[in-house]
């Protein structure tokens, strides 16, 4: 079976900066199989090349400043060139597979799904906005798993 990595980060404590944590953890609850890694994390650090290069497909989510509140996009990633200052205290989703690629001779596909957030203040809780599209978020994340396993060949997306 084809291996699944979510990762889903942000600050949950500062509202919708927390849709990527949010989204993971309610992945984590409706889990399809075991083929399927769920990860809640602040931030995103080196360590993670690792399990990236167990998967055949990652998804990463995260918030996003650009777009209106609430909306949403998934787009495909693709490891950059270089992986940039290894010294550095910000790892962006490309720099993590571009590690990967470096590292453990592993391209998993990759997709990463932005949302906007309409608020990024100190609160737990996401807005208004950002809390109806998580629905939404969660099943085109289920609908990608489900592609995977059914026709792998297939592009996602």
């Amino acid at each position: 079976m084809r291996r699944v990595l979510i990762i889903g980060y942000g600050n949950p404590l500062r509202a919708d900066d927390g849709v990527g944590w949010q989204a993971a953890r309610r992945l984590a609850e409706l889990r399809q199989d075991e083929f399927v890694e769920t990860l809640a994390l602040h931030q995103l650090t080196p360590e993670l090349a690792e399990p990236i290069s167990r998967a055949d497909l990652v998804i990463f989510i995260d918030a996003s400043h650009d777009g209106s509140p609430g909306s949403w996009k998934c787009e495909r990633l693709v490891a950059g060139r270089t992986a940039g200052n290894s010294l550095a205290h910000h790892f962006t989703p490309a720099s993590l597979l571009t590690y990967a690629q470096a590292i453990f001779q592993a391209s998993p596909f990759a997709l990463v799904i932005s949302v906007a957030g309409a608020s990024f203040a100190y609160r737990e809780q996401l807005t208004p906005s950002v809390e109806k599209a998580l629905p939404q978020v969660i099943q085109h994340v289920r609908e990608q798993i489900a592609r995977l396993h059914s026709k792998p060949e297939q592009t996602y997306a």
